[in-house]
């Protein structure tokens, strides 16, 4: 009987981890969880009635525990981190901490010969003013959180040579983890729930990738580690660029009378304002298969089931 291949995921209980490990146990794998549980673990319970699945309640900042889940694994996605700029701007050092510092030590002490798949950000370019991005476009983090990452990525390519990064566009979607903070995921919320939406910057542009397309990619990179190794590839889609604004008139789609505003005052500390190329990777052969509009139609449907009360309203 062939051996299954060992992948330990850091972070496997958040938005991203929680979509992307039942895909890794159905594809075969044998998978170690290890998450701090900062967000709970909700997301993860049907993996744990599955044999190939092994969750460590522990903290990448504790190296010891690190160490210890990483023994005689065959790849790691490091997905742990503090992530966007308000979670980082809290907290500096507990993001240089998760963000920069564990990643080094992870780089460091995984054998060359394993695979290590880190998940970073698009937030990296920082401001563009010039052009689309690609993966050769210099770097200029304005924000922790992009700092941290940028530091990181600079890190494993000064130490190994068989990594694979990924730059992500902004996520979206739906995941057992849900994360309302995300900006589709948020316009779309209080479209849904509260009929108005603010928006200032409304002409910025993003890139955009659902939840279950970055799952996707890192099975691609796990299947096509031996001509991935060694680079850095943006992840989305040359079609899912788009500015506020356009999403903003997507949702009058599914309520057209809710009242939209576009405020002339306030700013994006993240300021990214830039399209992204992802040619590298779609002559890989990797394509997403979510498009906003189906992301979308997802979304508002699911915004009717979420339920927050406010414990000091008596409404």
């Amino acid at each position: 009987m062939e051996k299954k291949e060992h992948v330990l995921v850091t972070g496997g209980a958040g938005y991203v981890g929680s979509t992307l490990v039942p895909r890794l146990l159905q594809a075969g794998y044998r998978v170690t969880v290890l998450d701090n549980l900062t967000y709970g673990g909700d997301g993860l319970l049907p993996c744990f009635q599955v044999e190939d699945f092994t969750f460590i309640k522990g903290d990448v900042r504790d190296k010891a525990t690190v160490e210890k889940a990483i023994h005689g694994v065959d790849a790691v996605i490091h997905l742990a981190g503090i992530v966007g700029y308000p979670a980082c701007k809290r907290d500096p050092e507990l993001a240089k901490q998760v963000n920069e510092d564990s990643t080094k030590h992870i780089s460091d002490i995984l054998p060359k010969d394993k695979v290590l798949i880190f998940a970073s950000t698009g937030s990296n370019y920082g401001s563009v003013t010039d052009g689309v991005c690609t993966e050769e476009t210099p770097l200029n983090p304005l924000t922790v959180y992009g700092v941290t990452k940028t530091n990181a990525e600079r890190h494993i390519n000064a130490t190994r040579k068989n990594a694979i990064i990924f730059r992500f566009a902004t996520a979206f979607g739906i995941s057992p983890r849900m994360r309302l903070d995300l900006l589709i995921n948020d316009f779309t919320y209080r479209v849904m729930r509260e009929n108005y939406l603010l928006i200032y910057e409304k002409e910025f542009k993003r890139t955009f990738i659902d939840v279950r397309d970055m799952a996707k990619a890192f099975l691609f990179a796990l299947k096509h580690r031996d001509k991935m190794a060694g680079q850095t590839y943006n992840v989305g889609s040359n079609g899912m660029n788009y500015s506020k604004e356009d999403v903003a008139g997507m949702l009058k789609t599914y309520r057209p009378n809710y009242f939209l505003h576009f405020a002339d005052a306030g700013k994006d500390e993240d300021q990214r304002n830039y399209e992204v190329k992802y040619d590298k990777i779609n002559a890989l052969g990797f394509t997403t298969d979510i498009d906003i509009k189906r992301g979308l139609d997802d979304l508002t449907q699911v915004m009717s089931i979420l339920n927050f009360k406010n414990p000091y309203s008596n409404v």
